[in-house]
C-alpha cells in the first residue's frame, strides 16, 4: 500500500502548518519496538536471493515508510506489484520482496525483532 504525499487527505491548513493524515494504514497492534531504518539502495538491487528459505522464500516484517528519492518494485507473495517512487509513503506488508528500479533512499520503521531476523539471514545468504 502507497500513497503520494499530496494524495494524503489534509487535516489541518493553517498558516504555517499543514498536516496531512491517512488513517488505517497497516496494523501494528501485534509487534512490539519498531527499528528506524535508512536505506541507500544501487539500482538493480533484488533481495529476491537474498529472502530464499525465509517463510514463502519472503520478508515476513513489516515495514512502514518514507521513499525519499528513487523507484523500487515491491513483490508480494499473492502475485501483486507495486512501485515506489520518491515521495511516497508505505505500507509494506509481510510476504514481499524489493527490487530497486533507480537508485533510491528509502527510510522504514519496521518490528526491530521481525526485522532482524530477515536482515541477519540476509547477511548470512551474503556469506554463501
Amino acid at each position: 500500500m502507497r500513497i503520494t504525499k499530496t494524495d494524503i487527505p489534509i487535516k489541518i491548513n493553517i498558516p504555517g502548518a499543514i498536516a496531512r493524515q491517512a488513517i488505517n494504514f497497516g496494523e501494528a497492534s501485534d509487534y512490539g519496538a519498531l527499528a528506524a531504518e535508512y536505506f541507500s539502495l544501487g539500482a538493480g538491487t533484488d533481495i529476491a536471493p537474498l529472502l530464499k528459505g525465509l517463510d514463502d522464500d519472503a520478508c515476513q516484517a513489516p515495514h512502514w515508510g518514507y521513499m525519499i528519492s528513487g523507484a523500487v518494485v515491491i513483490s508480494y507473495t499473492n502475485g501483486r506489484e507495486e512501485t515506489c517512487v520518491g515521495n511516497d509513503v508505505f505500507y509494506w506488508p509481510p510476504g514481499h520482496s524489493v527490487r530497486v528500479e533507480h537508485d533510491a533512499e528509502v527510510i522504514l520503521f519496521s518490528p526491530q525483532v521481525e526485522h532482524a531476523e530477515v536482515i541477519q539471514h540476509m547477511i548470512a545468504a551474503m556469506a554463501g
